[in-house]
């Protein structure tokens, strides 16, 4: 399935992918729950009975017409690797992690496709990073990693904003300020749920800029695949339904370039990963 989570006159609501529209799952069925991180709590029964609302659905909203939201807008947490593929971590001219790099962003971060991207008024250095996002279906702790796979509710199309200026500032370095400014977590369009992606390690991911590619690359280079990554959190904490995991960034990034290239308002960033979809924003100055 292909899940959304659609702005409306009503609210936010879950929706499913059908052909060229969304259905609107509780204008379906009123008894599926509000939201899609709630569909996801519930468990299989309410995801297969979704499936049947969007079979039969007739309140529809076509895609090109759509305002979405991040597919979970209201995760609980949003975790972040960082220098999770090989080359990026050697452009960056940091060492290959012999553990995951870990940060967060907060739910203000976080918007959806078609939704612009706010370049701080205090940030002259904002930088782009195209990411493969999971999503987790299962409450879970201490993993083992030969079950991982069994937590995953599915997958979307993420970007990491950063404001490298902010990220690297002072001793030691502080990643979180430069990550989760407002906007700098656009994801989407959808979630797609797992049984529909055979292996989340074999899609390839790119990024363009006003049209050009900045970052071409696969998700078998991910230093730490999907497995691992659950295992060693839930090691940490209680993983729980809903929450978003962005996996790392591939090389290409603009901090690397020289000269470095950053976004400015009137850019455009377009994230695309196979199979998945493509996360398409705009960038506007902060008001």
């Amino acid at each position: 399935m292909r899940l959304a989570t659609l702005a409306t006159p009503a609210g936010p609501r879950p929706a499913l992918r059908s052909g060229d529209d969304y259905v609107d799952l509780l204008a379906a069925d009123s008894s599926l729950p509000a939201s899609l991180r709630g569909l996801l709590t519930a468990g299989s029964d309410a995801l297969g009975a979704a499936k049947r609302a969007g079979e039969k659905g007739k309140k529809r909203t076509p895609a090109a017409e759509a305002k979405f939201l991040a597919p979970v807008p209201d995760p609980a947490k949003i975790i972040c690797l960082g220098l999770n593929y090989r080359d990026h971590a050697l452009e960056s001219g940091a060492a290959i992690p012999n553990e995951p790099v870990l940060f967060s962003k907060y739910t203000t971060a976080l918007t959806g496709h078609r939704e612009p991207i706010v370049i701080p008024k205090v940030s002259s250095k904002v930088d782009y990073e195209a990411e493969l996002v999971v999503v987790i279906g299962r409450r879970g702790r201490h993993i083992p990693v030969e079950k991982a796979m069994q937590y995953v509710a599915g997958y979307s199309v993420g970007h990491d904003v950063s404001a490298r200026d902010w990220q690297f500032k002072g001793e030691p370095k502080q990643w979180m300020s430069g990550k989760t400014f407002d906007t700098f977590a656009p994801v989407g369009p959808e979630l797609i749920t797992a049984d529909e992606v055979p292996d989340p390690h074999a899609l390839p991911i790119r990024l363009k800029l006003n049209g050009e590619v900045m970052q071409d690359s696969t998700t078998k280079q991910l230093i730490f695949g999907v497995p691992e990554i659950i295992a060693y959190l839930s090691i940490i904490m209680t993983l729980e339904p809903g929450d978003v995991i962005f996996t790392g960034t591939p090389p290409g990034v603009g901090a690397a370039r020289k000269p470095p290239v950053f976004m400015k308002p009137g850019d455009v960033a377009v994230v695309e990963i196979d199979s998945l979809g493509t996360l398409e924003n705009s960038c506007v100055a902060e008001a």
